[in-house]
C-alpha cells in the first residue's frame, strides 16, 4: 500500500536526514553514503536505525 505523497515529502532518514523514496515495501534513503532501507509494516513506516536493512 503506497504512502500518502504528503507524508513521504516530510519523512527523512533518521541516520543522515536525507529524503526517503518508496521502493517495494521499504523506504530507502537517498543519501549517497547512507542508503539504509526502512521497512513499512501494515502501512506504517518503521524509521528505527536498528530495524533498517543495510545496502548490499
Amino acid at each position: 500500500m503506497p504512502l500518502e505523497a504528503g507524508l513521504l515529502e516530510i519523512l527523512a532518514c533518521p541516520a543522515c536526514h536525507a529524503p526517503l523514496k518508496e521502493q517495494n515495501a521499504e523506504l530507502t534513503c537517498t543519501g549517497q553514503d547512507c542508503g539504509l532501507a526502512y521497512p513499512v509494516r501494515d502501512g506504517i513506516p518503521v524509521l528505527l536505525v536498528d530495524e533498517a536493512r543495510r545496502p548490499a
